[in-house]
């Protein structure tokens, strides 16, 4: 069962790093303001770019690793869910393949960056400083240095 939900957690790893990419290239075209947020952005080049050193040094991912050791120490049949999944993520290929698949991808990623870039981080200020009482923006009745009134712009 334990092997079962690192294979979803594993699924959703894989779709927020294929899914995430084909979002920030909608995004980019339909000018949806998310899909430009920094950490966002950050997350995804990273989890992308891991993979593909994973993948280009002869890494095994970690998260197969460990659901292969649970499976070998606990043989029970997978659940419904996790045979479906287990499809749906693993494919009888060469390991050049793959290796070649997440690079591609994760160049793709790099580029989208530069072509759709993430928002700038504006530094926020440490302590927001408190209206002045003399601004005739703001008013307070029970202050005598405040010189609107009420209604004033």
């Amino acid at each position: 069962m334990l092997a079962d939900a690192i294979l979803v957690v594993h699924f959703m790893f894989v779709l927020f790093v294929t899914g995430g990419f084909a979002l920030i290239l909608a995004g980019g075209a339909l000018r949806w303001a998310w899909v430009r947020h920094r950490a966002f952005r950050l997350a995804h080049l990273g989890a992308i770019v891991l993979v593909a050193a994973e993948a280009l040094l002869g890494i095994a991912c970690p998260l197969t690793v460990w659901e292969d050791a649970l499976r070998r120490a606990e043989p029970q049949r997978a659940s419904f869910v996790g045979r479906w999944v287990a499809r749906l993520l693993y494919y009888d290929l060469p390991e050049w393949v793959f290796a070649s698949a997440y690079a591609v991808l994760a160049l793709a990623a790099a580029l989208a960056w530069l072509l759709i870039p993430p928002h700038r981080v504006r530094p926020r200020r440490k302590f927001a400083s408190a209206p002045d009482a003399r601004d005739r923006r703001y008013h307070c009745p029970h202050d005598p240095a405040s010189t609107s009134q009420p209604g004033d712009p």
